[in-house]
């Protein structure tokens, strides 16, 4: 019964699409079942109650499965019935949201940004770009998804996604990739730890620690990151991989399970028991770049790297970019 019933939801679109189901009686579906009721559905969508009963049969014999008991004082949603028009409803937003973006881009006075990133909002760059821009396009609806730069780059390649920043600078020509700004290297210790007191740590001081960082990215990239950087000083960290995000990682720091490294935007956000030291070494800045399609024509994404790179120009010569 449960593959059934997901089959029901995951099948909506392909069955609307093989003009096998009426889409008025996937509509009337969702109001009988906020109704419970024929009789009180059919009054408030328009049509007689035999006719929103004989579509609403229909869509069953169309499904194999019944989605309504029916008795003398209305309906009651089978599980079935209930699971499916839980999907059809998000479905129809679905599809509702995306009409509605794509009129607003083809309009010209709003519009719509899909934006990735992995690192933290908390401060720096990206959080002020973000706030800028919203305040200076308040008609353009951002939407903004936390991810690792492959599935990223994916989706800015499909179209489904408009620009995504990480770290790294790597070699994609059939994408733009411009460098923004860079961050500092931090590391995030105990607050009883020994190197807790200092102003900065060297990396010589880490050579006898262990590391912990998570499965997902960023977890990867600090891994390599720390084996790049003390091997060239001949250590070979003990890191253990743990499949645990973020903030989980740094209350496990404060509970002793090891140390940890982040970038500079993640320090603004406090953890009990946790203090977070500046690395100072040679190089020890992290490139964040802006990446998206040259052929992307989004107003709202031309308008957004234009204000990226007012702000990397003010902050490279120091001024306000405003």
């Amino acid at each position: 019964m449960d593959d059934a019933i997901s089959s029901l939801g995951n099948g909506l679109i392909s069955a609307i699409a093989g003009s096998k189901i009426n889409l008025h009686a996937i509509l009337q579906s969702i109001v009988v079942l906020e109704q419970r009721s024929f009789h009180r559905a059919a009054s408030i969508i328009g049509p007689d109650q035999s006719v929103v009963s004989r579509r609403v049969r229909k869509l069953e014999d169309e499904l194999g499965v019944s989605l309504f008991e029916r008795h003398r004082a209305g309906v009651r949603p089978t599980a079935a019935g209930k699971e499916f028009i839980f999907k059809a409803k998000a479905a129809l937003c679905d599809l509702d949201y995306a009409v509605k973006s794509a009129r607003s881009a083809g309009s010209g006075s709003t519009g719509f940004l899909r934006v990735g990133f992995l690192c933290s909002l908390a401060s720096g760059f990206l959080r002020k770009l973000l706030i800028e821009f919203g305040q200076g396009h308040s008609a353009v609806t951002v939407d903004v998804a936390y991810g690792g730069s492959r599935d990223h780059i994916c989706q800015i390649r499909d179209r489904s996604m408009d620009i995504a920043f990480f770290t790294g600078v790597p070699e994609l020509p059939d994408c733009d990739v411009e460098l923004l700004w860079h961050e500092r290297v931090y590391c995030a210790l105990p607050e009883e730890h020994r190197l807790s007191s200092l102003n900065a740590v060297q990396w010589p001081d880490l050579q006898a620690e262990s590391f912990i960082v998570s499965r997902d990215e960023p977890g990867p990239e600090i891994h390599e990151y720390l084996i790049r950087r003390l091997a060239t000083l001949g250590f070979h960290p003990r890191v253990r991989r743990l499949s645990v995000c973020r903030e989980s990682l740094f209350h496990l720091v404060s509970m002793g399970f090891g140390v940890t490294l982040t970038s500079e935007s993640a320090v603004a956000t406090p953890f009990h028991g946790v203090r977070f030291k500046p690395v100072d070494g040679d190089g020890d800045l992290l490139p964040t770049v802006g990446v998206w399609l040259p052929g992307n024509d989004n107003p709202a994404l031309r308008r957004f790297v234009g204000l990226a790179r007012a702000m990397k120009n003010a902050q490279t010569s120091g001024r306000n970019p405003n």
